[in-house]
Protein backbone atom coordinates (compact mmCIF):
# COMPACT_ATOMS: atom_id res chain seq x y z
CA UNK A 1 0.00 0.00 0.00
CA UNK A 2 2.98 2.53 1.15
CA UNK A 3 4.74 2.14 -2.29
CA UNK A 4 1.17 2.37 -4.06
CA UNK A 5 0.87 5.75 -2.94
CA UNK A 6 4.21 6.42 -3.18
CA UNK A 7 3.56 6.02 -7.11
CA UNK A 8 0.59 8.28 -7.03
CA UNK A 9 1.75 11.01 -5.36
CA UNK A 10 5.07 11.43 -7.49
CA UNK A 11 3.09 13.66 -10.15
CA UNK A 12 1.95 16.09 -7.66
CA UNK A 13 5.65 16.08 -5.64
CA UNK A 14 7.05 17.09 -9.01
CA UNK A 15 4.02 19.26 -10.11
CA UNK A 16 6.46 21.88 -10.91
CA UNK A 17 9.51 20.47 -11.99
CA UNK A 18 11.00 20.64 -15.32
CA UNK A 19 12.92 17.51 -16.09
CA UNK A 20 16.31 17.54 -16.86
CA UNK A 21 17.16 16.21 -20.96
CA UNK A 22 19.11 13.73 -19.23
CA UNK A 23 16.68 12.38 -17.17
CA UNK A 24 14.18 12.38 -19.76
CA UNK A 25 16.55 10.58 -22.01
CA UNK A 26 17.14 8.06 -19.59
CA UNK A 27 13.56 7.32 -19.20
CA UNK A 28 13.72 6.68 -23.19
CA UNK A 29 16.74 4.46 -23.17
CA UNK A 30 15.07 2.33 -20.23
CA UNK A 31 11.80 1.48 -21.91
CA UNK A 32 13.91 0.49 -25.85
CA UNK A 33 16.15 -1.26 -23.68
CA UNK A 34 13.73 -3.51 -22.33
CA UNK A 35 11.79 -3.81 -25.22
CA UNK A 36 14.85 -4.87 -27.39
CA UNK A 37 15.98 -7.19 -24.72
CA UNK A 38 12.40 -8.97 -24.63
CA UNK A 39 12.05 -9.01 -28.87
CA UNK A 40 16.03 -9.51 -29.90
CA UNK A 41 14.54 -11.04 -32.91
CA UNK A 42 12.77 -8.62 -34.87
CA UNK A 43 12.29 -11.37 -37.38
CA UNK A 44 9.70 -13.03 -34.89
CA UNK A 45 6.48 -13.15 -35.31
CA UNK A 46 3.72 -11.90 -33.01
CA UNK A 47 1.94 -14.69 -31.58
CA UNK A 48 -1.68 -13.62 -30.18
CA UNK A 49 -4.27 -16.53 -29.26
CA UNK A 50 -6.55 -15.53 -32.38
CA UNK A 51 -3.95 -15.75 -35.05
CA UNK A 52 0.00 -14.92 -35.49
CA UNK A 53 1.04 -11.33 -36.72
CA UNK A 54 4.10 -10.45 -38.62
CA UNK A 55 6.19 -7.90 -37.19
CA UNK A 56 5.37 -5.24 -39.77
CA UNK A 57 2.32 -3.98 -38.53
CA UNK A 58 0.59 -1.16 -37.17
CA UNK A 59 1.89 -1.48 -33.47
CA UNK A 60 5.92 -2.04 -34.16
CA UNK A 61 5.86 0.62 -36.82
CA UNK A 62 4.55 2.71 -33.96
CA UNK A 63 7.60 1.26 -32.10
CA UNK A 64 9.67 2.17 -34.65
CA UNK A 65 8.67 5.36 -35.00
CA UNK A 66 9.39 6.17 -31.57
CA UNK A 67 12.89 4.72 -31.97
CA UNK A 68 13.63 6.49 -35.10
CA UNK A 69 13.12 9.69 -33.58
CA UNK A 70 15.16 8.83 -30.36
CA UNK A 71 17.99 8.15 -32.89
CA UNK A 72 17.69 11.21 -34.73
CA UNK A 73 18.64 12.66 -30.91
CA UNK A 74 20.91 10.52 -29.59
CA UNK A 75 22.44 7.98 -32.63
CA UNK A 76 23.40 4.62 -31.57
CA UNK A 77 24.47 2.40 -33.80
CA UNK A 78 22.78 -0.79 -32.21
CA UNK A 79 19.58 1.20 -33.06
CA UNK A 80 19.79 2.11 -36.30
CA UNK A 81 20.64 -2.20 -36.97
CA UNK A 82 17.65 -2.99 -34.54
CA UNK A 83 15.63 -1.01 -37.69
CA UNK A 84 17.54 -2.02 -40.51
CA UNK A 85 17.50 -5.58 -39.99
CA UNK A 86 13.45 -5.20 -39.48
CA UNK A 87 13.31 -3.77 -42.59
CA UNK A 88 15.24 -5.48 -44.48
CA UNK A 89 13.39 -9.57 -42.96
CA UNK A 90 10.51 -7.88 -44.70
CA UNK A 91 12.00 -6.57 -47.64
CA UNK A 92 10.72 -3.33 -47.18
CA UNK A 93 7.24 -4.32 -47.82
CA UNK A 94 3.92 -3.64 -46.44
CA UNK A 95 1.44 -6.53 -44.63
CA UNK A 96 -0.87 -7.87 -47.11
CA UNK A 97 1.86 -6.38 -50.37
CA UNK A 98 1.68 -3.46 -52.52
CA UNK A 99 -2.12 -3.47 -53.47
CA UNK A 100 -3.44 -2.93 -49.76
CA UNK A 101 -5.07 0.38 -48.87
CA UNK A 102 -5.62 -0.52 -44.96
CA UNK A 103 -3.22 2.80 -43.29
CA UNK A 104 -2.99 0.29 -40.67
CA UNK A 105 -0.69 -1.81 -43.15
CA UNK A 106 1.35 1.79 -44.45
CA UNK A 107 2.66 2.67 -41.00
CA UNK A 108 5.58 0.76 -41.50
CA UNK A 109 6.05 3.00 -44.75
CA UNK A 110 7.06 5.92 -41.86
CA UNK A 111 10.33 4.16 -40.86
CA UNK A 112 11.31 2.81 -44.44
CA UNK A 113 10.84 6.50 -45.91
CA UNK A 114 13.30 7.51 -42.89
CA UNK A 115 15.85 4.93 -43.41
CA UNK A 116 16.37 5.76 -47.18
CA UNK A 117 17.25 9.31 -45.49
CA UNK A 118 20.12 7.91 -44.00
CA UNK A 119 20.98 5.63 -47.63
CA UNK A 120 19.05 6.90 -50.35
CA UNK A 121 19.05 2.78 -51.50
CA UNK A 122 15.49 2.39 -53.83
CA UNK A 123 14.69 -0.78 -52.17
CA UNK A 124 13.88 1.17 -49.65
CA UNK A 125 11.27 3.14 -51.17
CA UNK A 126 10.44 1.47 -54.18
CA UNK A 127 7.14 -0.90 -52.72
CA UNK A 128 6.00 2.20 -49.99
CA UNK A 129 5.99 4.29 -53.29
CA UNK A 130 4.14 1.80 -55.45
CA UNK A 131 1.28 1.23 -52.85
CA UNK A 132 0.42 5.21 -52.28
CA UNK A 133 0.66 5.76 -55.76
CA UNK A 134 -2.00 3.32 -56.52
CA UNK A 135 -3.69 5.34 -54.09
CA UNK A 136 -3.16 8.58 -55.94
CA UNK A 137 -4.71 6.51 -59.43
CA UNK A 138 -8.32 5.96 -57.84
CA UNK A 139 -11.11 8.47 -57.03
CA UNK A 140 -11.63 6.29 -53.70
CA UNK A 141 -11.16 8.37 -51.06
CA UNK A 142 -13.25 6.61 -48.14
CA UNK A 143 -10.63 4.17 -46.76
CA UNK A 144 -9.75 6.29 -43.17
CA UNK A 145 -13.23 5.18 -41.70
CA UNK A 146 -11.53 5.15 -38.34
CA UNK A 147 -8.82 8.16 -37.39
CA UNK A 148 -6.13 5.44 -36.33
CA UNK A 149 -5.77 6.12 -39.70
CA UNK A 150 -4.54 9.33 -39.79
CA UNK A 151 -1.58 8.55 -37.77
CA UNK A 152 -0.92 5.23 -39.59
CA UNK A 153 -0.94 6.71 -43.19
CA UNK A 154 -0.58 10.72 -43.66
CA UNK A 155 3.26 10.72 -42.65
CA UNK A 156 3.37 8.68 -45.80
CA UNK A 157 1.73 10.49 -47.75
CA UNK A 158 4.00 13.76 -46.41
CA UNK A 159 6.85 11.88 -46.73
CA UNK A 160 6.51 11.37 -50.29
CA UNK A 161 5.16 14.89 -51.71
CA UNK A 162 8.37 16.20 -49.61
CA UNK A 163 10.34 13.59 -51.55
CA UNK A 164 9.68 13.63 -54.81
CA UNK A 165 7.98 17.55 -54.31
CA UNK A 166 4.80 16.28 -55.82
CA UNK A 167 1.83 17.76 -54.93
CA UNK A 168 -0.42 15.21 -56.09
CA UNK A 169 0.47 12.88 -52.49
CA UNK A 170 -0.70 16.31 -50.15
CA UNK A 171 -4.08 16.54 -52.19
CA UNK A 172 -4.94 12.90 -51.88
CA UNK A 173 -3.98 13.08 -48.76
CA UNK A 174 -6.14 16.26 -47.92
CA UNK A 175 -9.61 14.03 -50.02
CA UNK A 176 -8.82 11.23 -47.68
CA UNK A 177 -8.31 13.20 -44.38
CA UNK A 178 -11.83 15.03 -45.64
CA UNK A 179 -13.81 12.08 -46.27
CA UNK A 180 -12.68 11.31 -42.49
CA UNK A 181 -13.23 14.84 -40.90
CA UNK A 182 -16.49 15.59 -42.93
CA UNK A 183 -18.56 12.65 -44.25
CA UNK A 184 -17.63 9.35 -41.97
CA UNK A 185 -20.69 8.32 -39.65
CA UNK A 186 -22.59 11.00 -41.33
CA UNK A 187 -21.44 13.87 -41.11
CA UNK A 188 -17.63 13.07 -40.34
CA UNK A 189 -15.82 12.06 -37.74
CA UNK A 190 -14.60 15.63 -36.39
CA UNK A 191 -17.04 17.18 -33.90
CA UNK A 192 -16.34 20.78 -34.50
CA UNK A 193 -18.52 22.17 -31.76
CA UNK A 194 -15.88 20.16 -29.17
CA UNK A 195 -13.24 20.42 -31.09
CA UNK A 196 -12.94 16.54 -30.82
CA UNK A 197 -13.07 13.44 -32.79
CA UNK A 198 -14.92 10.25 -32.83
CA UNK A 199 -13.18 6.78 -33.03
CA UNK A 200 -15.52 6.08 -36.41
CA UNK A 201 -19.03 6.17 -37.23
CA UNK A 202 -19.55 3.55 -34.18
CA UNK A 203 -19.39 6.37 -31.85
CA UNK A 204 -21.02 9.09 -33.37
CA UNK A 205 -24.32 10.56 -31.60
CA UNK A 206 -26.63 9.42 -30.58
CA UNK A 207 -24.24 7.03 -28.66
CA UNK A 208 -23.57 8.60 -26.02
CA UNK A 209 -20.88 7.56 -22.68
CA UNK A 210 -22.42 6.11 -19.47
CA UNK A 211 -22.92 9.67 -18.06
CA UNK A 212 -24.96 10.50 -20.86
CA UNK A 213 -21.92 12.49 -22.43
CA UNK A 214 -20.23 11.67 -26.38
CA UNK A 215 -17.92 9.50 -26.58
CA UNK A 216 -14.15 11.01 -27.13
CA UNK A 217 -11.38 7.94 -27.05
CA UNK A 218 -8.30 9.21 -25.62
CA UNK A 219 -6.21 7.27 -28.15
CA UNK A 220 -7.91 7.90 -30.88
CA UNK A 221 -7.96 11.93 -30.01
CA UNK A 222 -4.36 11.26 -29.76
CA UNK A 223 -3.41 9.23 -33.24
CA UNK A 224 -5.53 12.73 -34.86
CA UNK A 225 -2.78 14.60 -32.53
CA UNK A 226 -0.25 12.97 -33.63
CA UNK A 227 -0.80 12.33 -37.19
CA UNK A 228 -0.91 16.68 -37.55
CA UNK A 229 2.55 16.79 -35.56
CA UNK A 230 3.74 14.20 -38.37
CA UNK A 231 2.80 15.93 -41.24
CA UNK A 232 3.16 19.52 -40.14
CA UNK A 233 6.56 19.17 -38.79
CA UNK A 234 7.91 18.24 -42.60
CA UNK A 235 4.94 20.10 -44.91
CA UNK A 236 6.64 23.30 -46.10
CA UNK A 237 4.93 26.21 -45.39
CA UNK A 238 3.11 26.68 -48.38
CA UNK A 239 2.39 23.30 -49.15
CA UNK A 240 -1.58 22.69 -49.98
CA UNK A 241 -4.16 22.40 -47.11
CA UNK A 242 -1.50 23.21 -44.26
CA UNK A 243 -3.27 25.99 -42.90
CA UNK A 244 -6.56 23.92 -42.33
CA UNK A 245 -4.24 21.26 -40.82
CA UNK A 246 -2.73 23.81 -38.38
CA UNK A 247 -6.11 25.02 -37.52
CA UNK A 248 -7.18 21.95 -36.84
CA UNK A 249 -4.15 20.96 -34.47
CA UNK A 250 -4.93 24.14 -32.48
CA UNK A 251 -8.51 23.46 -31.69
CA UNK A 252 -7.60 19.95 -30.52
CA UNK A 253 -5.01 21.14 -28.40
CA UNK A 254 -7.77 23.79 -26.66
CA UNK A 255 -10.12 21.21 -26.75
CA UNK A 256 -7.56 18.59 -24.32
CA UNK A 257 -6.85 21.42 -22.13
CA UNK A 258 -9.33 21.56 -19.98
CA UNK A 259 -10.12 17.67 -19.81
CA UNK A 260 -6.48 16.67 -18.25
CA UNK A 261 -7.04 15.29 -14.67
CA UNK A 262 -5.43 16.66 -11.88
CA UNK A 263 -2.32 13.96 -11.57
CA UNK A 264 -1.78 15.18 -15.29
CA UNK A 265 -2.95 12.02 -17.17
CA UNK A 266 -6.11 12.08 -19.45
CA UNK A 267 -9.35 9.10 -18.82
CA UNK A 268 -9.38 7.13 -21.32
CA UNK A 269 -13.05 8.39 -22.11
CA UNK A 270 -12.57 12.06 -22.42
CA UNK A 271 -15.34 13.47 -21.14
CA UNK A 272 -15.98 10.31 -18.72
CA UNK A 273 -14.22 9.82 -15.75
CA UNK A 274 -16.84 6.63 -14.85
CA UNK A 275 -15.71 4.71 -17.46
CA UNK A 276 -12.89 3.14 -16.75
CA UNK A 277 -11.27 6.35 -15.56
CA UNK A 278 -7.38 6.31 -14.17
CA UNK A 279 -4.00 6.79 -15.22
CA UNK A 280 -3.64 5.76 -19.53
CA UNK A 281 -0.32 6.58 -20.84
CA UNK A 282 -0.85 6.12 -24.87
CA UNK A 283 -3.40 8.88 -24.67
CA UNK A 284 -1.46 11.26 -22.47
CA UNK A 285 1.50 10.22 -24.07
CA UNK A 286 0.69 11.63 -27.16
CA UNK A 287 -0.87 14.55 -25.68
CA UNK A 288 2.37 15.85 -24.20
CA UNK A 289 4.09 14.87 -27.92
CA UNK A 290 1.59 17.17 -29.53
CA UNK A 291 1.81 19.88 -26.93
CA UNK A 292 5.72 19.93 -26.75
CA UNK A 293 5.82 20.07 -30.42
CA UNK A 294 3.35 22.97 -30.79
CA UNK A 295 4.70 25.14 -28.36
CA UNK A 296 7.95 24.60 -29.60
CA UNK A 297 6.60 25.77 -33.08
CA UNK A 298 4.73 28.86 -31.96
CA UNK A 299 1.32 27.51 -32.63
CA UNK A 300 0.55 27.02 -28.70
CA UNK A 301 0.88 29.82 -26.15
CA UNK A 302 3.81 28.45 -23.46
CA UNK A 303 1.44 30.22 -21.17
CA UNK A 304 -0.92 28.42 -21.13
CA UNK A 305 0.31 25.09 -22.15
CA UNK A 306 3.30 24.68 -20.81
CA UNK A 307 2.38 24.03 -16.91
CA UNK A 308 -0.24 20.95 -18.62
CA UNK A 309 2.50 19.47 -20.44
CA UNK A 310 5.20 18.97 -17.76
CA UNK A 311 2.79 18.10 -15.27
CA UNK A 312 1.43 15.08 -17.58
CA UNK A 313 4.55 14.27 -18.90
CA UNK A 314 5.64 13.84 -14.81
CA UNK A 315 2.43 11.69 -14.74
CA UNK A 316 3.84 9.37 -17.25
CA UNK A 317 7.11 9.06 -16.28
CA UNK A 318 6.44 7.31 -12.99
CA UNK A 319 4.96 4.74 -15.01
CA UNK A 320 7.84 4.02 -16.25
CA UNK A 321 9.16 0.47 -13.83
CA UNK A 322 12.94 -0.21 -12.79
CA UNK A 323 13.23 -2.31 -15.16
CA UNK A 324 12.06 -0.43 -18.05
CA UNK A 325 8.77 -1.76 -18.53
CA UNK A 326 5.83 0.86 -19.23
CA UNK A 327 2.92 0.75 -17.00
CA UNK A 328 -0.57 1.68 -17.58
CA UNK A 329 -0.92 1.36 -21.07
CA UNK A 330 -4.26 0.05 -22.10
CA UNK A 331 -3.86 -2.67 -25.09
CA UNK A 332 -5.26 -2.32 -28.44
CA UNK A 333 -8.78 -1.60 -29.37
CA UNK A 334 -11.21 0.93 -30.21
CA UNK A 335 -12.64 2.69 -27.41
CA UNK A 336 -12.61 2.75 -23.39
CA UNK A 337 -13.40 -0.40 -22.50
CA UNK A 338 -11.57 -2.33 -24.63
CA UNK A 339 -7.95 -4.12 -22.88
CA UNK A 340 -9.56 -3.15 -19.67
CA UNK A 341 -8.46 -2.89 -16.88
CA UNK A 342 -5.15 -1.14 -17.38
CA UNK A 343 -2.80 -1.20 -13.95
CA UNK A 344 0.82 -0.09 -13.24
CA UNK A 345 1.65 -4.03 -13.38
CA UNK A 346 -0.65 -5.45 -16.04
CA UNK A 347 0.92 -6.11 -19.57
CA UNK A 348 -1.01 -4.81 -22.54
CA UNK A 349 -2.10 -7.42 -25.62
CA UNK A 350 1.01 -5.39 -27.46
CA UNK A 351 3.14 -3.47 -25.83
CA UNK A 352 5.30 -2.03 -28.61
CA UNK A 353 2.84 0.51 -29.80
CA UNK A 354 2.84 1.83 -26.12
CA UNK A 355 6.50 2.47 -25.52
CA UNK A 356 6.52 3.43 -29.05
CA UNK A 357 3.89 6.59 -27.83
CA UNK A 358 6.29 7.31 -24.85
CA UNK A 359 8.88 7.75 -27.11
CA UNK A 360 7.77 10.14 -29.26
CA UNK A 361 6.40 12.02 -26.36
CA UNK A 362 10.35 12.11 -24.71
CA UNK A 363 12.08 12.98 -27.81
CA UNK A 364 9.29 15.96 -28.03
CA UNK A 365 10.00 16.96 -24.13
CA UNK A 366 14.12 16.46 -25.01
CA UNK A 367 14.03 19.36 -27.68
CA UNK A 368 12.06 21.38 -25.96
CA UNK A 369 14.20 21.57 -23.15
CA UNK A 370 17.07 21.92 -24.98
CA UNK A 371 15.30 24.97 -26.49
Amino acid sequence: MKKFLIFFLLPFLALHAKPKASEILAKLHATKTYFQQKWPDVKAPIPRPDRIRPSNIWTRAVFYEGLMDLYKIDPIKEDMNYMLDWANFHQWNLRDGIKTRNADNQACGQIYLDLFDYQADSARILPIKANVDLMLQSAKADDWSWVDCLQMSMPVFTRLGLRFQDDRYFEKMHDLYSYTKLKHGGKGLYDPKAGLWWRDKDFVPPYTEPNGENCYWSRGNGWVFAALVRILDLMPQNAPHRAEYEQDFISLANALLPLQRKDGFWNVSLKDPSNFGGPEVTGTSLFVYGISWGIRNHLLPAKKFEKPMFKAWDAIATCVHPNGFLGFVQGTGKEPKDSQPVSYTHVPDFEDFGIGCFLLAGVEMIKYRKN
